[in-house]
């Protein structure tokens, strides 16, 4: 998604967890662990996620800190001990400003699925996630613009 910001001003809102949840779907809190802040690669956060009345959360470690560039960290669901996704922010500098893309990728075993669908009420995730990814981006293209 073309924003009217910064590469940098980009990155410091994607790479803040706590503060990215402002503008998502599902997780609707965050919170580093270890004391970790900044993210740096290895830091890890605990993600707070709903659906309606569905409650979840996740442990996130942080796998590219690429200043203004790229920040991805792979998600693991509690008590599992197995990444079960992957989220990754690009940003490309632009003559306006920057291209933000969010994309992610599912990485549960398969024996997983149904207890991920009892858990979070979502039974096509690739779908609910590409309409969060365009949900956040929005928010996220709206917030920033704004600051400008």
């Amino acid at each position: 998604m073309a924003v009217r910001t910064a590469p940098a001003d980009a990155y410091r809102l994607i790479s803040d967890p706590p503060a990215l949840t402002r503008f998502t779907e599902e997780a609707h809190r965050a919170r580093w662990l270890d004391g970790a802040r900044p993210a740096t690669v290895g830091s890890r956060f605990r993600g707070y996620n709903r659906n309606g009345v569905r409650r979840w959360n996740t442990t996130c470690r942080v796998t590219d800190a690429e200043r203004d560039r790229r920040f991805a960290y792979e998600v693991t669901a509690t008590p599992l001990r197995i990444p079960i996704s992957r989220w990754q922010y690009d940003i490309e500098p632009t003559a306006e400003g920057c291209e933000v893309t969010e994309t992610s990728w599912l990485r549960a075993p398969l024996w997983f699925i149904p207890f991920a669908i009892l858990i979070t009420g979502v039974f096509d995730r690739m779908s609910a996630n590409n309409a969060n990814i365009a949900t956040t981006l929005g928010r996220v293209k709206a917030h920033l613009e704004a600051g400008r």
